[in-house]
């Protein structure tokens, strides 16, 4: 079983190589974007983002997570490759068709104005590359071929950036700039998937196989709704905000919440590797210990990041490490609050990946679009009820109980149809370790200066570790037993 996780373990880190080069990269556009956008034109990108982000989940029908369960076990693998991406192509062409005759009702539904419609046919063409991007990326995943995969990822950031520095530094091209570096970032990571691609067709076209086809889009279809309701929790808050306060406010709220993109790094890199690891480890004799065991070293290791980002990186940010320059311009401090929330929120849903196994196992998904369609409802109702009173800090706390709300429902439904015999007891010990430690720096922030307070910060995030493992390792020293 340690070689099983060490090994999850390894390509965590071989995904993660590429995640988080491509999420630093991303949150290095951050400052470059505070300091060269007004906070209403960083609203402007956020909210035409937000829309993206939904519409990819229907371009992309949830066809990848079809294509890794029934890859995983066909002998014809390329008949199932070819059947999701051929389907795709001509689904996707359709698409970007009806959204461009729809492109001026996108930009009220975006609540960014007919005047800003060229945004909406660069969206389109986002859209569109990197549906056909999905599929070998799957495939690289489903054959653990992780540094080829990483490798792709961040050649793709890296002229996404590039293209960003360029065309608003050098070509002034504003709000568009953005936009166009995302195309050319999807054809590079295209252009290098080639081979994948080329290796699937080149031997002709499998004959269609209509079982398959039905099989496939019947276990698919579910993540479309679920997907949307996943989404709409993270992208749900823009609109209302929009609506609500402003899209000044907007690009400040957008301009913190990227913060949060260093806890998301943990969540993406594992989920990259885990699911493609317990589908492989499914039937094994001691899979449920194996799973169980997941989720204890991953919630370690997850609430460490989480204290250091909410107990560092408002001081990093208002620092003057750089001298005059700042992590994000001053005038977007006014969000500064909202970073725990954000973290808190995507710790909650890295719990939700694991408890991802039993609804896939089990092939029972539709249970997924139940469950996020009740994070989307809490995600809205929380933004209408605290938005008119606390503003942005209401989106928040939204995004942080949302996630709650799903990963504590999923946990419920997969202990229904696939107990896992979770540690409790050390799982519990690593959250009040958690709390003890805010609770520490919360009562330093009342009696200590500024330089003492940061001292006992790091001294407890060094601590964390330590005590982590002692209790994960079920020596002597432990709040609670281990089960």
């Amino acid at each position: 079983m340690s070689n099983d996780i060490l090994r999850l373990g390894k390509e965590t880190l071989v995904y993660g190589t590429s995640t988080v080069v491509a999420r630093l990269l991303n949150f290095c556009l951050v400052p470059f974007y505070t300091y060269y956008l007004a906070t209403a034109d960083y609203g402007i990108v956020a909210s035409v983002f937000a829309l993206v982000a939904l519409l990819n989940v229907v371009f992309l029908f949830g066809m990848d997570q079809s294509y890794l369960r029934f890859a995983s076990e066909a002998q014809n693998k390329r008949e199932v490759f070819q059947h999701c991406f051929y389907g795709l192509l001509g689904y996707g062409l359709l698409l970007s068709l009806l959204m461009f005759f729809g492109a001026k009702p996108l930009t009220l539904l975006a609540g960014i104005g007919t005047q800003n419609v060229r945004l909406i046919y660069l969206a389109i063409a986002i859209l569109f590359l990197d549906m056909l991007n999905m599929i070998p990326f799957t495939k690289l995943r489903l054959q653990r071929r992780a540094w080829y995969f990483a490798g792709v990822r961040t050649l793709s950031i890296v002229v996404n950036v590039a293209g960003n520095v360029l065309f608003i530094a050098v070509f002034k091209m504003g709000v568009e700039s953005i936009f166009w570096a995302n195309i050319f970032g999807s054809l590079a990571s295209l252009l290098a998937l080639s081979p994948v691609v080329w290796q699937e067709l080149k031997g002709g076209v499998c004959r269609f196989n209509p079982v398959l086809q039905k099989q496939m889009l019947k276990f698919a279809w579910p993540f479309v709704p679920a997907g949307l309701a996943s989404l709409l929790v993270s992208v749900i808050d823009k609109p209302i905000l929009v609506q609500l306060v402003g899209l000044s406010e907007v690009g400040i709220y957008q301009a913190n919440f990227k913060i949060g993109v260093f806890m998301m790094l943990i969540v993406s890199m594992f989920d990259q590797a885990w699911r493609p690891f317990f589908l492989s480890h499914a039937k094994d004799k001691d899979a449920k210990n194996l799973f169980a065991s997941v989720l204890t070293f991953f919630t370690a290791f997850a609430l460490w990041v989480l204290l250091g980002l909410c107990l560092l990186m408002p001081d990093i940010i208002q620092s003057n490490i750089f001298g005059s320059f700042h992590l994000i311009a001053p005038k977007y401090w006014g969000g500064l609050k909202v970073i725990p929330l954000v973290i808190i929120g995507y710790f909650f849903y890295g719990l939700y990946i694991n408890f991802m196994v039993g609804p896939v196992i089990t092939k029972r998904t539709r249970v997924l679009m139940w469950i996020t369609l009740g994070g989307a409802v809490t995600s809205i109702s929380v933004n209408l009820l605290l938005v008119p009173h606390i503003g942005i800090l209401g989106a928040g706390c939204a995004v942080a109980c949302s996630y709650a709300v799903m990963a504590a429902c999923l946990f419920t439904f997969t202990q229904k149809v696939y107990p896992m015999p979770y540690q409790y007891g050390k799982l519990l010990s690593l959250g009040l370790l958690a709390l003890l430690t805010g609770a520490c720096v919360w009562y330093g922030a009342g009696h200590l200066r500024f330089v003492h307070l940061l001292g006992l910060k790091i001294v407890l995030l060094c601590f964390y570790p330590l005590a982590a493992w002692l209790i994960i390792r079920n020596t002597k020293f432990k709040m609670i037993s281990a089960k």
